[in-house]
């Protein structure tokens, strides 16, 4: 695999049961990378979409268009629709440091912004994840759209979502514990 951001730092790593933690430096300022976390048309270039709040307790509904992310965006995996909609609630809202949400009904994503130099230290916990499946689902999914992050915040351009999501879950199936 080929991308630039491909590093060994950049894997996620379980840090207590059913909890992913990731870390990227990605190019600041600060304010920056916090607009691609909360707008919509910005998180809609890495993520999903959906007007967010920034109060906590506000929902949010996060739309997916995985197809859109990249050019080209590569071989979505069959049986993965080409729009995903998730239903959620901001958590913590504490511009522009700390960005919490719900994920599903069971587990929360909790986003750390700290400034590095010119660089921003971003740290994704997500936790109460379900299952150890889950963990290696969300833990690829993640890998590969802060790729796509990264490459947006750095004004370079990001390629095929779906083979790298696809190879980062391979990857991940073998990284996280069987007892996770």
């Amino acid at each position: 695999m080929s991308i630039a951001t491909h590093i060994e730092d950049n894997y996620g790593k379980v840090s207590a049961p059913r909890t992913l933690v990731m870390q990227r430096h990605l190019p600041g300022p600060i304010e920056r990378v916090w607009d691609y976390l909360t707008k919509s048309d910005l998180r809609a270039q890495w993520l999903a979409s959906g007007e967010m709040e920034m109060q906590a307790g506000t929902p949010v509904e996060l739309v997916w268009h995985h197809d859109k992310t990249t050019t080209p965006p590569g071989q979505r995996p069959e049986g993965v629709n080409a729009e995903s909609r998730l239903p959620s609630r901001v958590t913590v809202c504490e511009p522009p440091h700390r960005l919490g949400f719900t994920f599903w009904s069971d587990s929360e994503v909790l986003i750390e912004l700290k400034q590095a130099g010119s660089r921003v230290l971003l740290t994704l916990t997500h936790s109460k994840l379900p299952s150890r499946s889950m963990m290696v689902g969300v833990s690829s999914g993640w890998h590969a759209h802060l790729d796509v992050l990264a490459k947006r915040l750095a004004g370079e351009k990001a390629e095929n979502f779906w083979d790298h999501h696809t190879a980062y879950k391979a990857e991940y199936e073998q990284r996280i514990p069987q007892n996770a």
